[in-house]
């Protein structure tokens, strides 16, 4: 097999890949810089606690120029925020989880689907539920994700991790991308068995059709209006105590009665005699109601730029349960689904029949899909399949009957029967069960 022909079987042809002066992932000098480090990849990451509008500006310049590192880290502390993260983990959580469906060579789909040494099965150990999740969201935060498999010893398949994005680096000159490790700047090549490149915002300036920018200033907006509200708390919402003396008392006598209304505790009594008087000074109660509505306002900010909808989300009218499907928007289940797993179809599941089955049978490579239908429209589909099956057992009774009054009647046509109602059928030439379905190619002229 050609260099070229493998190189487009394995998804390595998604990005012009000039040749790099660094070392690869694969190299000896990286593998013992990463041994000193217990086999650590990525660098310690680097926490903000405080963000202002200016840096969420400065972190897009950063980001137009190939630098993720700031848009990483903004994303990092919004997943702080509860009502993001529950939402996030809906959408990312909810779908990993989804049944899967494989299609493929029938002895690579039985190998995938069969448990190693746990219960889980071979896609799973090789693709956790976990790391996926991660992955996922980091698509939809920043528009662009990166993992590493990572060889196992005495395992003939290797383990998914996710690496942090905002190590990740754009250089426009080389249209390539690299990721900044604790061994140095390190070139990707999707598709090559080591790195996995997922840019569901496009394969032009990915982060642009991340959700990050969005969501930052939500986040910005309402950590700012947290503290305002827990400053206005700290200061008005517990009511100041007001002390009156007569006019004529001592200063003696004053500082006495000041001193037992500082001492004011719970249930306190107070024996006043003419001229003496004790109030509490309450401020109206209205003064942190903007800022109230201003949580309000980001919270549905957030809900909106990742589920799609909010009256599901929040309870409002039609809020029936927290399913992923009445909670997300279908058509964002859709892409993100598709997404991911055009991803792994061709960055992932290619280096593993490399690894396992050699180069000859890259073109059974199998492939994976999330089966997103609700359940509501699975019994829908099941409804509507059954209506069709009595539809069309009373048209051929029927036609039977016709037909022997009048023995010149065309039989019925079955399958344009079929075709109408959408029932599946296998085509004609794939009838023969050894027949199995083969991936084009389109060889290099030699």
């Amino acid at each position: 097999m050609s260099a070229g022909l493998r190189a487009a079987l394995l998804a390595i042809s998604a990005y012009a890949l000039p040749a790099s002066s660094l070392p690869g992932l694969d190299s000896q000098q990286i593998e013992d810089q990463r041994r000193r480090f217990g086999g650590q990849l990525s660098l310690q990451p680097i926490t903000r606690t405080r963000w202002y509008l200016e840096d969420l500006e400065g972190a897009e310049f950063k980001a137009d120029a190939g630098d993720l590192s700031e848009a990483g880290q903004l994303m990092r502390s919004v997943d702080r925020d509860g009502v993001f993260a529950g939402v996030m983990s809906t959408l990312a959580g909810g779908l990993v989880r989804l049944p899967k469906r494989f299609r493929g060579d029938a002895s690579m789909v039985d190998a995938l689907q069969q448990g190693g040494v746990q219960a889980r099965s071979v896609f799973d150990e090789m693709l956790p539920a976990s790391e996926l999740e991660r992955f996922v969201a980091d698509g939809v935060k920043i528009g662009v994700a990166i993992g590493e498999l990572v060889p196992v010893e005495g395992r003939d398949y290797p383990v998914f991790v996710r690496r942090l994005p905002e190590y990740l680096v754009y250089r426009w000159a080389e249209n390539r991308w690299y990721f900044r490790a604790v061994a140095g700047l390190l070139p990707i090549t999707p598709g090559d068995g080591r790195w996995v490149l997922h840019t569901p915002g496009g394969r032009e300036a990915p982060w642009q059709g991340g959700k990050w920018r969005c969501v930052g200033r939500a986040y910005i907006t309402k950590d700012h209006a947290r503290l305002h509200r827990d400053n206005w708390e700290s200061k008005l919402a517990n009511p100041a105590r007001v002390a009156t003396s007569p006019q004529g008392a001592s200063e003696k006598q004053k500082q006495s009665w000041f001193r037992k209304v500082m001492a004011w505790g719970v249930n306190s009594v107070f024996g006043l005699l003419p001229g003496y008087d004790v109030k509490l000074l309450e401020s109206n109660g209205r003064g942190a109601d903007s800022w109230v509505k201003t949580i309000a306002e980001q919270n549905d900010e957030f809900v909106m730029a990742i589920a799609g909808q909010k009256i599901t989300t929040d309870g409002g009218t039609g809020f029936v349960n927290g399913d992923l499907y009445k909670s997300i928007r279908a058509d964002i289940i859709k892409a993100c689904a598709d997404a991911l797993a055009h991803t792994i179809n061709t960055q992932v599941l290619p280096a593993w029949v490399l690894n396992l089955y050699g180069e000859d049978r890259l073109a059974d490579c199998p492939t994976v899909e999330w089966d997103i239908t609700s359940p509501q429209e699975q019994a829908q589909s099941a409804s509507a399949l059954v209506q069709a099956a009595t539809a069309v057992k009373a048209l051929l009774e029927t036609h039977a009957a016709a037909q022997q009054l009048d023995p010149t009647l065309e039989p019925l046509d079955v399958r344009a029967l079929y075709t109408r109602f959408g029932v599946p059928m296998r085509p004609p030439e794939a009838a023969n069960e050894n027949a199995k379905p083969k991936l084009a190619l389109v060889r290099e002229a030699a």
